[in-house]
């Protein structure tokens, strides 16, 4: 079978929108939609993935067209969490050094 593969915009339950190549992933027997996001000026390329039960709609586009609406949507990628960044922005905001 061959694999599926295009540029899409992809709408989601909760009123957001991704936009990038999609294909399908398979992780520990579960089937997800991966969607490539490009880079743009204000974010770097990242993947998501997503199980069915997220997805309402996609979209089919040419590249072009979805890397557009990918630079357009509000979508981020999200930050490498570290515990010494949130304790400085506890002690930052609060002032003490309790946390």
């Amino acid at each position: 079978m061959e694999k599926f593969e295009s540029w899409a915009i992809v709408e989601l339950f909760g009123h957001q929108r991704i936009a990038g190549k999609i294909s399908e992933q398979q992780i520990g027997g579960c089937s997800f939609l991966r969607v490539d996001v490009p880079a743009s000026e204000s974010s770097p390329a990242y993947t998501k993935l997503y199980g069915n039960g997220a997805i309402y709609g996609i979209t089919i586009a040419d590249e072009e067209t979805a890397r557009v609406a990918a630079t357009h949507l509000s979508e981020q990628p999200m930050d490498q969490w570290s515990v010494r960044e949130t304790y400085k922005l506890l002690t930052d905001r609060t002032g003490d050094k309790d946390y």
